[in-house]
């Protein structure tokens, strides 16, 4: 939704000037209050939670949560309680979308588009020390210089982090927020949680402001089964209805498409490696996806169909979703 943001400093063509000096508060704090387009590591928005779990190392995840992550990259994430309409729990933070802050001296508040909120107490409280387990947690704040330090508790172990990957009520979380200008924020992220992982482990993203427009909400249990009545099978039946297409043939399929999806850009990236062809979206972990037929490709929770030129190469590769399928241009 398009609306000029009042108040917001501005370079001579009207735009707004996202390098302009960060503004503060009557206190001499870095104000926050805006609303946010969160970003990936890689410059992507949209779905920034899928990206390769920071730096995670495979070593560091025990046995019992790896087998997790497996067994729910196998369902397609079915089970994702996203999915089902429930709260992101402290997959709130690494998410995609857009975020409005709102900062007081004693707390700050986060809206997201699908209606959740969080509340962090800026008032001098301790972190409570036993919790009664929540979907999105116990939060306090400080400040250390110009940076914001969340900590937060209390999680129940229903919720996923980014990736699939799970975690305990012991789960304790360390955000960082630093306002380097007008128009952007630096945010990391660190997980603690000894009964899932060996050391904790950090995700960094950014945030750009969204000036000029407005969010719309986002309301998914106006659909009660949100479409998973059509979200069925695992990832390794697609192998048993394989066939086989000429790596000459799959070669020209690989390249980099760029399209938008759901009102954001979306850049599918399709790599070609030992004979297999691979899917990378918004600089996500590469997955295998499997031929069909010559075009059509499945596994990795959506379908694939290229279309081709005479020469066989291909100029635009479909995505298929619940929602229907988008069409994505190759660049290169």
């Amino acid at each position: 939704m398009e609306r000029r943001t009042p108040g917001i400093p501005r370079t001579a063509d009207g735009k707004p000037n996202l390098t302009a000096p960060a503004p503060r508060t009557a206190d001499g704090k870095p104000e926050l209050t805006g609303l946010w387009q969160m970003i990936s590591p890689d410059g992507a928005i949209g779905n920034v939670s899928l990206r390769k779990p920071g730096d995670l190392q495979p070593a560091d995840i025990q046995p019992w949560a790896q087998d997790l992550v497996r067994q729910r990259a196998e369902n397609f994430g079915v089970e994702n309680p996203r999915y089902k309409c429930l709260p992101d729990g402290p997959n709130y933070s690494t998410g995609g979308g857009l975020k409005r802050i709102l900062q007081t001296p004693a707390m700050i508040v986060i809206l997201q588009e699908d209606l959740t909120y969080r509340q962090i107490h800026m008032d001098g409280r301790a972190l409570e020390t036993d919790p009664n387990p929540t979907w999105m947690g116990y939060s306090v704040g400080h400040w250390e210089g110009d940076t914001l330090v969340v900590e937060s508790n209390g999680y129940n172990d229903r919720t996923w982090l980014l990736g699939g990957y799970p975690h305990t009520e012991a789960l304790r979380m360390t955000e960082r927020f630093r306002r380097t200008d007008f128009g952007h924020l630096e945010i990391a992220v660190t997980f603690d949680d000894p009964k899932a992982y060996n050391k904790p482990w950090t995700f960094r993203l950014s945030a750009r402001l969204a000036a000029d427009t407005e969010p719309m909400e986002a309301v998914c249990n106006e659909r009660p089964d949100n479409g998973q009545q059509h979200w069925i099978g695992r990832t390794s039946d697609a192998q048993k209805t394989a066939v086989r297409v000429a790596p000459e043939v799959l070669a020209k399929y690989a390249g980099v498409y760029k399209g938008i999806y759901l009102r954001n850009p979306r850049t599918v990236e399709v790599t070609f490696s030992d004979g297999k062809l691979f899917v990378s979206v918004n600089g996500g972990p590469k997955q295998p996806i499997v031929p069909q037929s010559e075009t059509n490709f499945s596994g990795t929770g959506l379908s694939y169909q290229f279309i081709r030129d005479d020469r066989g190469m291909a100029t635009h590769v479909l995505e298929g979703h619940i929602s229907g399928d988008y069409k994505f241009e190759r660049q290169n």
